[in-house]
């Protein structure tokens, strides 16, 4: 593909709720466009977009994909985004990258909740906002139900550009109030008819006449004066409140047969913001200008290793590009410049200013860094990434393979950085966290298919701790004799609740009945048995300990004596110090439409939470419950916040403190623990 400068280059984000058509209505923009010579579909796993064997097999998106096509004399990058929710990374990169969103919708349905979380995306992002009502051929569909959802929704800025002229229930033509024309399509082959005339078509050209005309003053005059627009004022009407999103454009079409498709490649070109028109931190999108590029995504391809995603808001990247990275400070040494359809890729010689490529072998750049001029280094903005939520241990079914585990996981991170992976030295285990089941699903799949190591994934444990609730005086005594020197050491500790983390050590001592130089064995030994806990194994907290008296042997008594002699002490507390366990609370924040407070907050108290109050969001669609809540009672709380609420739903979740956990609840982990040693055992 030859280079295109920036006036020539739109960058789409196709976006929307999964299932919707996204990538059917990309395959068919490709097709249309000659790119493929297929019309690949996703049921039959062919497609250019979802390439990945993940994707074939689940028939769906699971990452973003780009693809590049060429429409009268412009190349539109596509980025085909995921609508399934677990894999909201891939819009936050998309996102980043484009310079508008088409957003998708199916025709018949109203806004579902992928579409307003793709709307809320692009809002973040300030990026140019369209939408595309898809799958108009179906029967027993209804395009102008979808538009008055969106108009609902939305308001004055809903503007229909091509709609379905209906008859008998069939659509018959596609009305481009743009070009003032109507197309009759068979097999995919456009033909133009007369212009349909009745009292909907009239009420959508009147809308469609005042959203043009919004954007600028002569045209508003023009408008009241009932004055019809020419084509040239249309482009300029619409262009300039697209881009200051005062206009938000509706295109009817039908992603499976191609209907109308040439049109909406037709009004890209047309209407969507160029490349060359993005400012970002005060560079203008000028190919001689200094380079500044930013990495919106990161892939490990087992063919050509680790493949950078640039989005060039500047400058021009080449082979020989003096670049540095501006999140760490040092020069970046440029690998092999390539453009990539879906999973194919090309050599190309450059990635100009507003386009987007790839970068291989890139050694230390992630997604989100900035690559710009040595000589005038700046860094964009990063890509904002929704925060993981679901929390599962990873169990390798093959002993020993902890490693391979981490190393492939930390690879995978650099894809996904939705994905966190910590190792809890509390309780040994490795935990993995994502942004739902599915996600989790996949990686534990790309752990076996790419790295050979075959894990489950189980319900972490908690990190509990104990204490007592009574003070008690215990004689620690250790005698041993085994010919020559033996062992002696003798103390009496007072044990008695407290409040610290840590275990506080004291001495009452009086008439040298231990030994000054005995006390630090004494507290080393108490501390390694507060470390191994009391009943169930978890650390001791709240306790203070008190040598208060003992004995010694001038020859046998010695500090590993003392020491052993602390831990018979510490062991006799059991049960007269009325040991407790202790459970992590943590303090939710649940955000949700109003309609689900009541279920979310009865889901909460099923959980053992306090619900410490509620009230309005940020977001004026959502209300927050905070709430404190065990920790362990959290595991598939995302899952149901989930499904309750649509998708709509999120949360927040903090270590607030620990508490004295309810008998049955300490009975139950005190078992837990018992089994647990038994199998390590």
């Amino acid at each position: 593909m030859k280079l295109y400068t920036a006036e020539n280059i739109r960058n789409i984000a196709i976006a929307g709720h999964g299932g919707k058509g996204k990538t059917t209505l990309a395959e068919a923009m490709l097709y249309i466009a000659g790119a493929t010579d297929r019309l690949g579909r996703t049921a039959d796993s062919n497609t250019v977009m979802d390439f990945d064997a993940e994707e074939k097999r689940r028939k769906a998106s699971v990452s973003t994909a780009v693809a590049p096509l060429e429409w009268k004399n412009t190349k539109i990058n596509l980025l085909d985004t995921p609508g399934l929710f677990d894999f909201a990374g891939g819009v936050s990169e998309g996102m980043r990258a484009a310079d508008a969103a088409l957003i998708v919708l199916s025709a018949g349905s109203g806004i579902d909740v992928g579409a307003e979380k793709a709307y809320a995306a692009a809002s973040q992002r300030n990026i140019a906002k369209m939408f595309a009502v898809t799958r108009c051929d179906a029967e027993n569909t209804d395009f102008f139900k979808t538009l008055e959802a969106l108009k609902e929704e939305y308001g004055a800025p809903i503007c229909p550009v091509v709609v379905p002229y209906m008859e008998n229930d069939a659509v018959k033509a596609y009305v481009d109030f743009a070009q003032g024309k109507a197309f009759a399509y068979n097999n995919g082959k456009a033909s133009e008819v007369a212009m349909p005339e009745n009292d909907a078509i009239a009420e959508m050209k009147a809308i469609f006449s005042e959203a043009v005309a919004s954007a600028d003053d002569e045209l508003m005059e023009k408008f009241f004066m009932e004055e019809e627009f020419t084509h040239e004022e249309i482009v300029k009407g619409l262009s300039a409140g697209i881009a200051d999103g005062s206009v938000y454009p509706v295109f009817a079409c039908a992603g499976y047969t191609t209907d109308a498709v040439d049109i909406l490649l037709d009004s890209i070109v047309n209407f969507a913001p160029a490349a060359s028109t993005i400012v970002e931190k005060d560079l203008k999108c000028d190919e001689n200008g200094n380079v500044a590029a930013i990495c919106f995504k990161t892939v490990a391809d087992p063919f050509v290793g680790k493949m950078s995603f640039f989005k060039v808001i500047s400058g021009k990247l080449t082979a020989d590009a003096a670049v540095v990275n501006s999140r760490t400070g040092e020069p970046e040494r440029m690998g092999k410049l390539i453009t990539v359809r879906g999973g194919k890729q090309e050599d190309t010689a450059a990635i100009p200013a507003g386009d987007i490529g790839v970068i291989t072998k890139l050694s230390n750049t992630i997604t989100g860094d900035t690559l710009s001029a040595q000589k005038s280094p700046v860094e964009l903005d990063g890509v904002s990434f929704p925060a993981p939520c679901l929390s599962m241990a990873v169990k390798v079914r093959k002993k020993g393979e902890e490693e391979k585990v981490a190393s492939g996981l930390k690879k995978l991170m650099e894809e996904d950085p939705t994905i966190a992976f910590t190792i809890n030295e509390e309780t040994k285990e490795q935990v993995l966290s994502g942004l739902g089941e599915q996600h989790l699903d996949i990686i534990v799949n790309k752990l076996k298919t790419k790295f050979g190591v075959e894990v489950d994934l189980v319900v972490p444990r908690v990190a509990y701790r104990e204490t007592i609730r009574k003070t008690v005086e215990v004689q620690g005594r250790h005698k041993k004799q085994s010919g020559g020197h033996g062992q002696f050491g003798d103390v009496w500790i007072r044990f008695s609740p407290c409040d610290s983390d840590d275990l506080i050590f004291d001495e009452e001592v009086f008439g040298g009945s231990v030994p000054k130089n005995f006390f630090p064995a004494v507290e080393k030994g108490l501390r390694e048995c507060v470390a191994r806990g009391l009943v169930a194994g978890y650390p001791v907290v709240g306790l203070k300990a008190t040598l208060y008296d003992g004995s010694y042997h001038p020859v046998d008594s010695s500090e590993m004596a003392f020491k052993t002699a602390a831990s018979l002490a510490f062991k006799k507390l059991n049960p007269d110090a009325s040991p407790a366990i202790l459970e992590p609370i943590g303090t939710l924040k649940a955000y949700m439409p109003s309609d689900n407070m009541g279920d979310i907050m009865g889901d909460v108290t099923k959980r053992r939470g306090r619900v410490q109050g509620m009230g309005p969001a940020e977001d004026p669609k959502l209300q927050c419950l905070e709430a404190e809540v065990p920790m362990a009672e959290m595991g598939d709380f995302a899952t149901i916040l989930r499904s309750v609420t649509a998708g709509r739903g999120y949360f927040s979740f903090e270590f607030t403190r620990y508490e004295e956990a309810p008998a049955n609840v300490a009975m139950k982990v005190i078992e837990e623990a018992k089994k647990n040693m038994e199998e390590e055992d």
